[in-house]
């Protein structure tokens, strides 16, 4: 008798969840290196509220979409090979949904196609490198 699993039973593996803390921790990263960009260092001790406000739709994005594209399934957590193009195809959606975010008056910063294209682009570079390494490290 065959044993029925969730549709995030098959995505999720716990053997992925160092990937996961760093994907989290890389596009924070990413978002500071772009608050620091625009707003100066001192921005972030002068309004860290502003600072961690301006990651949030996209660790919303990335929690929403990462499971359920797979960024996180047991093919994840096996090589490089397979982490990365999950991890760039999870963030492409998660992207939207941030930019999706942005766009509602939770949130201030609005959106932009520059903004949009930078987000997508340096967002897989980010998270294809993290992921790499992860696999050159470990």
């Amino acid at each position: 008798m065959a044993t029925s699993t969730s549709f995030l039973e098959e995505r999720l593996d716990a053997g992925a969840l160092p990937i996961a803390v760093g994907d989290v921790l890389a596009i924070f990263l990413l978002v500071t290196v772009g608050v620091i960009q625009h707003n100066g260092v001192s921005y972030l001790s002068a309004d860290p509220v502003g600072w961690v406000l301006t990651a949030v739709p996209f660790l919303i994005g990335w929690l929403v979409t990462a499971p359920l594209l797979g960024a996180y399934s047991p093919g994840a957590a096996e090589s490089a090979k397979s982490a990365v193009p999950l991890g760039v195809r999870s963030w492409l959606a998660a992207t939207v949904v941030g930019m999706a975010i942005r766009w509602t008056p939770l949130f201030e910063g609005g959106v932009e196609l520059t903004f949009v294209a930078v987000m997508l682009v340096l967002g897989s570079v980010v998270l294809g490198v993290w992921r790499t390494l992860y696999f050159k490290l470990v």
